[in-house]
């Protein structure tokens, strides 16, 4: 599987963000799921509706990471979080995936 990340129209990368503000045994730990994702590890995945799953790192604050399928071999990151902030997260996230097919669909 092949892991992006989104880009909004201005280039902003929510998803890098988040990830450049964490300490780095959190990381650590994200990275280690983003490789999990790539190949194909989706045990700790459960759907949060509209097409964007949740990737949940059960440690510290419980980190979780947003995505998308886009056919069958690639991901789309659309942005991270903790437990705490989870349906802010969740809402941001199904906005992200909807403007990435939108854009897709326009090309």
């Amino acid at each position: 599987m092949e892991v992006l990340a989104y880009v909004e129209t201005l280039g902003g990368c929510p998803f890098r963000n988040w990830f450049a503000d964490l300490n780095p045994q959190a990381a650590s730990r994200i990275t280690i799921a983003l490789k999990r994702l790539e190949q194909g590890n989706f045990s700790n995945v459960k759907s949060v509706g509209s097409g964007v799953f949740e990737y949940r790192i059960n440690v510290g604050p419980g980190y979780r990471v947003y995505f998308g399928h886009d056919g069958e071999t690639l991901i789309i990151l659309l942005g991270g979080g903790t437990k705490q902030r989870q349906e802010l997260d969740i809402a941001a996230a199904h906005e992200r995936w909807a403007d990435y097919k939108r854009r897709k669909k326009g090309r």
